[in-house]
């Protein structure tokens, strides 16, 4: 139940994502105002989650807007595809521990790559630091 409670969060906001993504219409409780968004943070921040473990998955959302102040929808997506392949491994048998175990592997797997794969930004490279926020803004409406 613990999984099911963070999945049908994943299922409310992942539909927010991409080119095709859908807004959500919120309605609110004591003011009754009305959101139209498909900003991830926005839909969670109004939602009123009650269950520990979903709880924690909108702290995961918070946090990401904290430190990086961008990606919320995608942690929380991610999240959700994660607990989902855990779920069928805990449904063929697999002890927890043992799945635990698999993640911490594959963290230190993805570290592994995005360390061979990253590239310093020079801040003092004006252009390089123009072409990085045009790449970052592209997909965001900048008025």
């Amino acid at each position: 139940s613990n999984i099911n409670a963070c999945l049908s969060i994943v299922e409310v906001i992942k539909t927010t994502l991409g080119p095709r993504g859908m807004d959500k219409m919120i309605q609110g409780g004591n003011n009754n105002s009305t959101t139209i968004t498909n900003d991830g943070a926005t839909i969670l921040k109004q939602m009123e989650v009650i269950h520990p473990t979903a709880k924690m998955l909108v702290e995961i959302s918070k946090a990401q807007d904290i430190e990086a102040g961008d990606g919320t929808t995608s942690v929380v997506v991610m999240a959700g595809a994660l607990l989902k392949a855990c779920e069928n491994l805990l449904g063929k048998g697999i002890h927890p521990a043992h799945i635990s175990d698999g993640l911490s592997l594959a963290l230190n797997k993805a570290l592994e790559i995005i360390g061979d794969i990253e590239h310093p930004v020079d801040l003092n490279n004006r252009d390089q630091l123009i072409q990085n926020t045009m790449t970052s803004l592209s997909s965001k409406v900048v008025s």
